[in-house]
């Protein structure tokens, strides 16, 4: 199982403003890092063109052993959203218990108090105690195909006072005050040819501030993970057949660019399960009006 996450003092300290209960990560399984590893990276300003190439980019993927997915790479949806390239991409879990270095569970999320509970249990990354991109032991309540990007809406007197600037469907989705308009948003992750689709449940690797990366040109901050920027779910990695960590590109899709797929099966929370029931209540609605006596 991965080795204890590291938590920093910045992220200590957005969490006080923010109510963030799990602003980073640090190595899953397979990062091969410990408490006394010292990575460093250089500071990366902006993202490139997608023609061109960042030396510490390359030789992150170098490291992980693949490349990265170039732009004759097949499309799947709609360029509403940019696709964000070569990004250090890590695993996590919803349970996931705490450590020394690690004294906040992920049995709560930064939007989910209930975060386990509502998911029904543990999502263990063990392969073996898996099946059809879920936990053996249950079937979840919750979507098992979520990651967590570093940036969160809200803090403690409602949402932050650069959310309606940046996040670009904002106005679309207000709800009110102190209530997130980016849980459950829809992204798309690609690794080498394969793609799939995830529902954004929770905030880091790291951070819940770097909005000027989730949604504009920048890349992510330099950490103890090499350069995490996405954090994804056991579903979304045994999917895509990727490494506990590994490189993959990602970016935001609306709904209606999102295929039916096993991300269409499972939770409460799923864009796709919420239609299928109220589809079939509509249907047992007239079904009830027809058979009523006139």
């Amino acid at each position: 199982l991965p080795l204890p996450h590291a938590k920093g003092t910045t992220a200590k300290k957005d969490r006080e403003t923010t109510h963030s209960r799990r602003d980073h990560k640090a190595p899953a399984a397979g990062g091969h890092m410990g408490p006394d590893t010292h990575i460093t990276v250089p500071a990366i300003a902006l993202s490139p063109p997608a023609t061109s190439v960042i030396p510490i980019t390359a030789g992150l993927v170098a490291s992980f052993g693949r490349t990265p997915a170039s732009a004759s790479a097949p499309t799947v949806a709609k360029d509403r959203y940019p696709w964000k390239r070569s990004i250090v991409t890590t695993t996590f879990w919803i349970g996931e218990k705490p450590a020394k270095n690690n004294p906040v569970p992920n049995h709560v999320s930064s939007w989910d108090e209930r975060w386990a509970k509502n998911y029904g249990g543990t999502d263990t990354p063990d392969i073996a105690q898996r099946v059809d991109y879920r936990p053996a032991a249950f079937v979840p309540g919750q979507n098992p195909f979520y990651v967590a990007l570093p940036y969160n809406d809200i803090q403690s007197s409602g949402h932050k006072p650069d959310a309606e600037k940046v996040v670009p469907w904002f106005k679309e989705d207000f709800k009110g005050k102190g209530k997130t308009v980016l849980k459950g948003r829809w992204l798309a992750i690609r690794f080498k040819d394969k793609v799939t689709y995830a529902q954004w449940e929770d905030c880091g690797p790291f951070r819940t501030d770097h909005s000027a990366y989730v949604f504009g040109d920048e890349r992510p901050k330099p950490n103890l993970n090499k350069g995490a920027g996405l954090d994804v779910s056991p579903a979304v990695r045994d999917y895509l057949g990727m490494k506990d960590t590994d490189v993959t590109d990602w970016k935001f899709v609306e709904f209606d660019e999102v295929p039916p797929g096993p991300w269409s099966k499972y939770g409460d929370n799923n864009t796709f399960v919420i239609n299928k029931r109220l589809n079939e209540a509509r249907v047992a609605a007239l079904e009830t009006k027809k058979s009523a006596p006139q």
